[in-house]
């Protein structure tokens, strides 16, 4: 016979194939272009087939944060997930990120059972739902057991997890696997975790904090036979020494599907082959039944989005980004204070991502707010030497260079073969100086916090966005190992969430750091 697995995971609340940006819905991702995918496989599917919720479905787009402040439950979009008929659902980091009673309304409103292992309550049980389940399909057994990255508690606020124990998903897997692989034909590990190592070289991929511990649990834990994996986005679909490892990105843009062949001889299961792939909703039409049932909430959000949010005194709009890059704009000293206020922390840095980037006008709305800031950013909070932020703003220097007029211009190493003006940051909370004539690596000519000098040795706390903190941009002085903590609601509820607290807001700047050239 053969055996089908389907694995979702980390949608994030993506349910039409929106960005939100517009009513305009031409994304090629969402959940209801995956219903009809799933759909379309499960009746074409040889045999048996389950299908896997991996975690991190409650939040992360404009329609999760328009139910959690007007619905106040996660039982609509549950609604809507119980429609695609999951076997199984798994614990993500983001489920925590409205609360214990969010997350709670989540768990009691799925229809599938909902699996994890390895995040207990105080006397040691399970804290949602149960550690596995075996599934008696076609005269086979396929265990599931479900895990959830452990570096929860890294991230969240601790009411949020108050009274959990968070176990590391390594060593619930060396107790649960053997005794899985006597009670079962088949082991199918979905872990909301990603890989740590390369799957192949074994060379470390990033800081081992047992954030991610996916190529631990290949390595060392015999017996899984499938090992469906997120929490990176990552688009992985392998055979990995024998067993299938998949990882379907984000958003429903991909399905991913394991295929068993498996012969049953004498009582006893073995895998004839296996094949693991990534099948892309692009060319999906929507889920007609679904989508039609639920254009109402989805309306609502779209008219949420367009409503006011608050209100800017004086001129945050942006006519020229470059400029805004060189000289300190208004929108970018507003961006700085809500991320100073959210991690209470007094020294920050940000980006202006793109060259698309208005700025505020005097009516706010939230679209404005996603237009602006584009990515749904994480804040973390890095304690840092002098000499490394020193370092962080030599890399961004390299941005600019002199033209044959002497003339500050853009570096073409960053618009060829790509733009990557994200990667040029600017800094609120201290008082800086580029000169763009001197050699790369010496242009801050003046480098000060409160007053005076900052010396290398000097021990700061920074906030800036989650990508960069771990080094994103070859920022290589930043790495995970310096987060001391972190603000896991995404930048554009938290901007949304500031001008409601303190409108109006008003425009200005305090001039903290020059770009100049001295020749």
């Amino acid at each position: 016979m053969k055996l089908t697995l389907f694995e979702a995971s980390d949608i994030h609340g993506y349910v039409y194939p929106t960005d939100y940006q517009s009513r305009i819905q031409d994304a090629e991702y969402g959940l209801l272009k995956l219903a009809s995918l799933l759909k379309k496989e499960r009746k074409a599917a040889t045999g048996a087939s389950l299908a896997i919720e991996n975690g991190d479905i409650i939040q992360g787009s404009p329609f999760t944060h328009y139910l959690v402040k007007h619905k106040h439950s996660a039982g609509l979009l549950m609604e809507i997930v119980n429609d695609l008929k999951f076997d199984a659902g798994i614990i993500g980091n983001h489920e925590f990120n409205y609360g214990l009673e969010y997350l709670e309304s989540a768990v009691s409103s799925a229809d599938h059972p909902v699996l994890c292992a390895n995040i207990l309550t105080g006397e040691g049980n399970t804290a949602f739902g149960e550690p596995y389940k075996i599934f008696e399909l076609e005269g086979i057994s396929v265990a599931v057991l479900g895990l959830t990255t452990q570096y929860i508690p890294h991230w969240e606020h601790p009411e949020n997890y108050s009274g959990l124990t968070f176990e590391s998903a390594l060593k619930t897997a060396k107790t649960y696997v053997p005794l899985l692989k006597e009670k079962a034909d088949i082991v199918v590990v979905s872990y909301h975790g990603g890989f740590e190592k390369d799957l192949h070289t074994g060379q470390p991929t990033e800081t081992l904090t047992g954030e991610n511990e996916g190529y631990a649990i290949l390595s060392e834990v015999p017996g899984i036979d499938v090992l469906l994996a997120g929490h990176q986005h990552r688009l992985i679909a392998e055979v990995v020494n024998g067993t299938a490892v998949i990882m379907p990105g984000s958003k429903g843009e991909y399905l991913g599907k394991v295929v068993l062949d498996l012969e049953k001889t004498k009582g006893k299961v073995t895998i004839k082959s296996m094949e693991a792939e990534l099948l892309s909703v692009k060319n999906e039409q929507l889920d007609e039944q679904l989508a039609a049932e639920y254009l109402w909430v989805n309306d609502e959000v779209e008219d949420w989005l367009d409503q006011p949010i608050g209100r800017v005194e004086g001129d945050m709009t942006i006519d020229d980004v470059e400029t805004a890059r060189k000289e300190e704009h208004p929108y970018i000293e507003f961006i700085q204070r809500v991320q100073m206020y959210y991690s209470d922390c007094d020294i920050s840095g940000t980006a202006l991502f793109n060259n698309r980037v208005k700025g505020f006008s005097n009516s706010v709305t939230m679209r404005d707010v996603v237009l602006n800031y584009i990515y749904p950013n994480t804040l973390a909070v890095l304690s840092v030497s002098g000499q490394d932020l020193k370092a962080a703003l030599e890399r961004s220097a390299s941005y600019f260079t002199l033209n044959n007029e002497n003339e500050i211009v853009v570096n073409p190493e960053f618009m060829d073969p790509k733009p990557q003006m994200y990667n040029y940051d600017m800094y609120e909370g201290i008082d800086y100086v580029i000169d763009v004539a001197q050699p790369e690596g010496e242009r801050i000519v003046s480098f000060m916090y409160q007053g005076r000098e900052i010396l290398p040795e000097d021990s700061l706390d920074i906030v800036i966005n989650q990508y960069r903190a771990v080094g994103g941009g070859n920022y290589t002085m930043f790495e995970a190992g310096k987060i001391i903590r972190e603000v896991t609601i995404p930048m554009n509820e938290l901007i949304g969430d500031y001008f409601a607290a303190f409108s109006p807001v008003k425009a200005g700047v305090n001039n903290n750091f020059k770009v100049i050239s001295s020749k």
